[in-house]
């Protein structure tokens, strides 16, 4: 009874710091909870959906992926301006509504280069939308408020795509091209759903005259973001962090089933076990990441962590299937802790290493990182860990060691260079 009485307050205070508060933050963790559930319902259907139903080759599959991924990429950073000019909320609004127009052909596709041309026109919206989501989050709540409501956002759409994973896998089992048409279509419906809260959202952008610049700063800065080599570097450094995910998803399911002892269960049971973590502690987590000197020292955790990681996973090769799963589960658990270091540092730095009227073009910039590590992640991961086996796993956990240690001088840095542009007090 005891016990029942200390749990009901701590799960009321973990309930007050992970519910966004009444207003334009918990409009944007419904809208983060409605993409998120579309997202899962979507991705765990859509190799079957794309192989058995629509019946494009595996390897046709990837191509186009690939293609389309590159895409997303280049159209990025035009987006992101495009947002500074005429307002984050527009422009995510259409790209709601383009992107439902684009679920919705997929039902029509019957051969590759539909397939392919859809897919290119999917990948440019899902890529932007998440730089468009942080600029609005920006403009929404505010300096002091976006990197918590950053991370209430990653927790819901964990619980989000967990609970659309749960449909679609329900789904796939059915087994028929009608319920597989309905997933697809069930996306396309939950876009129009987020056009609808995105209307119900109010707010003004903080003006650019918050954020006075000198004639030289502000000619600096009025050109490419892309030109902004240090904020770039940033960029890459948190990207290539976030090489955690095709490890999660692409190498390690390989790893456990070609090389440990470890029952296969261990993959989806890790990979659930991850998306509770971070449902729990990324808000606890983020609170260290508010100024952009916390979140460099959380970046250097977050490469430390990763590279622990992966030191653990090298141990769960052909010990048996205790100790396989042992050692899997404690890499897990220290991979978690890097991922949520990681997260945090990224809203940190994102947010305030961009000027504060450029952020729909930074934050696009930012994501480049990101579209690079979704680009070359499963080929690195299926690379290193599958065919060098332990040794690519150590030449991991040395690439994110590194990576660590080279955030913090590269924000002093940019931090140095943005200071010697500011205008001096007469």
């Amino acid at each position: 009874m005891a016990d029942a009485h200390r749990i009901g307050p701590v799960l009321r205070g973990w309930l007050q710091e992970t519910l966004p508060a009444a207003g334009n933050a918990r409009r944007l963790g419904v809208l983060t909870l409605i993409q998120s559930l579309g997202l899962g319902v979507f991705l765990t259907s859509s190799a079957v959906f794309f192989t058995q139903t629509i019946g494009i080759s595996a390897q046709r599959v990837g191509l186009a992926l690939s293609v389309a991924g590159l895409c997303g990429l280049l159209c990025t950073v035009p987006i992101g301006r495009l947002a500074d000019r005429l307002g984050a909320g527009r422009v995510l609004t259409a790209n709601f509504l383009l992107a439902a127009v684009g679920f919705t052909a997929y039902c029509a596709v019957d051969n590759f280069a539909g397939f392919l041309a859809v897919a290119c026109g999917i990948a440019v919206l899902e890529t932007s939308a998440g730089a468009l989501q942080a600029s609005l989050t920006d403009a929404l709540v505010g300096e002091e408020e976006r990197v918590r409501v950053s991370a209430q956002m990653r927790s819901l759409f964990n619980l989000g795509f967990l609970g659309g994973a749960v449909l679609a896998g329900a789904a796939i089992a059915a087994d028929t091209s009608t319920v597989l048409y309905a997933t697809v279509l069930t996306n396309a419906a939950l876009q129009l759903v987020s056009v609808a809260v995105l209307l119900t959202m109010r707010g003004t952008p903080r003006a650019a005259e918050e954020a006075p610049q000198s004639e030289e700063a502000a000619g600096v800065l009025r050109s490419s973001a892309l030109r902004d080599v240090r904020y770039v570097a940033i960029a890459l450094v948190c990207g290539a962090l976030e090489l955690y995910q095709p490890l999660l998803t692409v190498g390690l399911p390989l790893w456990i089933v070609t090389r440990t002892d470890a029952p296969a269960l261990m993959v989806s049971g890790l990979l659930i076990l991850d998306t509770v973590l971070v449902l729990l502690f990324q808000v606890m987590v983020s609170k260290g990441a508010r100024t952009p000197a916390g979140a460099a020292r959380m970046l250097r955790w977050a490469g430390w962590s990763l590279g622990a990681s992966c030191l653990v996973f090298a141990l769960s090769a052909g010990h048996g299937g205790l100790l396989d799963s042992a050692a899997l589960l404690g890499g897990a658990l220290v991979l978690v802790l890097g991922e949520l270091c990681q997260a945090s540092a990224g809203w940190g730095l994102a947010f305030g290493l961009a000027p504060a009227d450029r952020q729909g073009e930074y934050q696009a910039v930012f994501s480049l990182g990101r579209g690079l590590q979704q680009f070359a992640g499963p080929w690195l991961m299926t690379s290193l860990i599958v065919g060098a086996a332990a040794t690519g796993w150590v030449v991991l956990a040395v690439l994110f060691a590194l990576l660590g240690l080279a955030g913090p001088p590269l924000v002093r840095g940019l931090e140095k260079a943005r200071a010697r542009m500011e205008p001096v007090a007469l």
